[in-house]
């Protein structure tokens, strides 16, 4: 069934018809659209979102003609587009560093078939986590990170991903900072998790901080990554009410299940293609 499904994305400024452009596109074609989700910043010289889920039988063998044609229909509303194939599996690199909570709920998730991807590999930059991911059949590469050796680690990752066709990356708890360099390859594709609901106490030690103000409710937020740390579009976040009797330890075993939660749920909806990324914002479908 998924074979036969095209995800479409569209984006730009606001004006009549759009609507009903892409809808007898989809009808000449012989599509049968089984989703459809549109938002719209302001009717009045606002941006236009839309996200399209259609079937027909034999579309994976059409998509390139598909986008063509599309084209011409996308040309006079000046959109930004852009088709998925709903039976692809995206391909998506884990990085990791020492706490592998992150990396062993998308493990699971992926195991159970709950996230519709391939794990072509796991990159870290500590060897805690091997074990764990050749269990299940998985590459893992250790590639030591250090001040002096930065730049030549990030050539080796950056290798690796290309090696392995990566559509996406996935930083579960990877403490490390990506250079711009890095960030630039995969812009829009480079997702986070940030042990702190956003834009409260970005940066390091979170909760040790989150303790010291004493606040009741502590989160985490999973982001697209830019070249500011921790300042990328915000794609889910979540929340867990605490109290003074929630020492740093406890605001950090709650977080851990945050966190998972969070970043899987970030992951599906990157993977399901209903993010769009709107100046420093997310649309999300």
């Amino acid at each position: 069934m998924l074979n036969n499904r095209l995800r479409l994305l569209v984006s730009c400024d606001d004006r009549p018809g759009i609507v009903a452009e892409v809808t007898t596109f989809l009808y000449k074609i012989g599509a049968n659209i089984i989703e459809s989700d549109q938002y719209s910043t302001d009717p009045v010289g606002g941006t236009f979102f839309m996200r399209v889920v259609f079937e027909k039988p034999g579309v994976a063998d059409e998509f390139a003609g598909i986008e063509q044609a599309f084209a011409e229909v996308a040309e006079p509303f000046r959109m930004k587009w852009r088709f998925s194939q709903a039976g692809r599996k995206k391909r998506m690199a884990i990085f990791v560093s020492k706490m592998e909570h992150c990396l062993l709920e998308l493990l699971w998730r992926w195991q159970a078939e709950d996230l519709h991807v391939d794990i072509p590999l796991v990159i870290s930059n500590h060897p805690d986590a091997l074990g764990t991911v050749r269990s299940l059949g998985i590459p893992f590469h250790h590639v030591p990170v250090t001040k002096e050796t930065k730049q030549e680690a990030e050539a080796e990752q950056i290798e690796l991903l290309r090696a392995h066709r990566i559509d996406f990356v996935v930083l579960a708890r990877y403490m490390q900072i990506l250079s711009p360099a890095f960030v630039a390859r995969y812009p829009g594709r480079l997702l986070n998790i940030h042990h702190s609901f956003l834009p409260a106490f970005s940066g390091a030690r979170p909760y040790e901080r989150a303790y010291a103000r004493g606040v009741k409710i502590i989160g985490a937020t999973s982001h697209y990554v830019t070249d500011e740390l921790d300042e990328g579009p915000i794609i889910a976040q979540g929340v867990r009410e605490v109290n003074h009797r929630d020492h740093v330890a406890d605001l950090k075993k709650i977080g851990r299940t945050i966190e998972r939660d969070v970043l899987a749920q970030a992951v599906a909806l990157h993977v399901e293609d209903r993010v769009i990324v709107h100046g420093n914002k997310t649309i999300v479908f």
